[in-house]
C-alpha cells in the first residue's frame, strides 16, 4: 500500500525474552526492528510501568517477598499496587498455564528481573543509541471496567508529560484499544493507532462510536475517532478493509503475526506495518521482498 512494510517488535521481543522487560526491549533492538512496541499502565502511587494486564497475571509475574500488608500481589489490580509492591513480582520467566502455550519452548527466561518503569525503558532506549527506532506505546485501560483502569486522561498526560520532556514526542505514537485515549492525544498531532479486536468493537470501547453509522467499516470509524492508523488484529484483515484504507489513505498495522506465510499474505494485501513477537523470523521475509532491513543495534557501544 504505501511501499516500505515496517517490522514492530511485540512487547519487546515476546517469543524470545519475557514481555515487556528491558531485555526484551534490547534484544528486539539488538535483532532490528523499525518500531519498539510496549504496553503501559499506572501504579496505585501515579508510576508508569511496563504490563500488559491491568490485573497482575501469573503467567508472566510471581509473588516474592511482600513490600506491605496486602500481599500476595499477584491476582490484584496494577492500579491498587504501589511500585514497591510491584517491584516485588519476579517478572523474568514465563510460567504457562497449559502445555500448549506458544512461547513456553522459546521465551529465554531471565531470572530475577521487575518490572520496569517507562523512565527505565526509555532510559535505555536512549543509552543503546536506538534514536532511529520509532516508539509505539500501547495504553491500557478498560472503559468496561472503570474499578481495575487508570484514569485515561490522567494516564495519557502522564505519558505525554514524559515523552515531551524527553523530546521523544514526534518519534512515539500512541495506542489504544480504548479510544476515549485517541481522543485525547489527537491535539498534540503525533501518530494515534485505533486498535481493535472482536470483543472491542463496540461503543464501549470505540468512545461512543456504532459502527453500522459507518457501513460496519473499521477504518472510517477509525477516522472520526481521530486515529491516524488503524491497527486491528491480524484476523480481520481483508481486502474489503484495505480497500476502505487506500480510499482513505489510512496505513493498516496488523498485530500480532507470528507465522511468515500469514505475514506474507498480509503484505500482499497491502499492510504498512507487521508486529510480530519473533522480529528473527519475519526478517528473511523483509530480505526475500527488497524491504529494506531494519539495522541491529551492537550490544557493544564501542564496536
Amino acid at each position: 500500500m504505501y511501499g516500505y512494510v515496517e517490522l514492530h517488535g511485540h512487547r519487546g521481543a515476546r517469543g524470545l525474552r519475557p514481555e515487556n522487560t528491558l531485555p526484551a526491549l534490547m534484544h528486539a533492538l539488538e535483532l532490528g526492528v523499525d518500531v519498539l512496541e510496549f504496553d503501559l499502565v499506572m501504579s496505585a502511587d501515579g508510576e508508569l510501568v511496563l504490563c500488559h494486564d491491568l490485573i497482575v497475571s501469573d503467567v508472566t509475574s510471581a509473588d516474592t517477598a511482600p513490600a506491605a500488608e496486602g500481599a500476595p500481589y499477584v491476582g490484584k489490580p496494577v492500579i491498587s499496587l504501589t511500585l514497591p509492591q510491584l517491584h516485588t513480582l519476579e517478572v523474568g520467566r514465563r510460567r504457562p498455564r497449559c502445555p500448549e502455550d506458544p512461547f513456553a519452548a522459546t521465551q529465554v527466561p531471565v531470572p530475577g528481573l521487575r518490572m520496569p518503569t517507562l523512565g527505565a525503558a526509555l532510559d535505555l532506549i536512549e543509552a543503546l543509541g536506538a534514536g532511529h527506532v520509532r516508539l509505539n506505546l500501547d495504553l491500557k485501560t478498560d472503559p468496561t471496567r472503570p474499578d481495575l483502569s487508570a484514569d485515561p486522561r490522567r494516564l495519557t498526560d502522564l505519558v505525554v508529560a514524559e515523552l515531551d520532556r524527553r523530546g521523544l514526542l514526534r518519534r512515539s505514537s500512541i495506542l489504544a484499544f480504548d479510544w476515549r485515549i485517541l481522543e485525547i492525544v489527537r491535539p498534540l498531532g503525533i501518530p494515534r493507532y485505533a486498535l481493535v479486536e472482536k470483543p472491542t468493537m463496540s461503543p464501549e470501547w470505540m468512545n461512543g462510536i456504532h459502527l453500522d453509522d459507518f457501513g460496519g467499516s473499521l477504518v472510517e470509524a477509525a477516522r472520526a475517532a481521530g486515529a491516524t492508523a488503524l491497527s486491528p488484529e491480524w484476523v480481520l484483515i481483508d481486502h474489503e478493509v484495505m480497500e476502505h484504507a487506500r480510499r482513505h489513505g489510512m496505513p493498516v498495522i496488523a498485530w500480532t503475526v507470528n507465522d511468515v506465510a500469514e505475514a506474507g499474505r498480509l503484505i500482499d494485501l497491502g499492510v504498512s506495518g507487521i508486529v510480530t513477537d519473533y522480529p528473527d523470523r519475519m526478517r528473511p521475509l523483509w530480505r526475500s521482498r527488497g524491504f529494506p532491513l531494519p539495522a541491529p543495534l551492537s550490544r557493544c557501544c564501542c564496536c
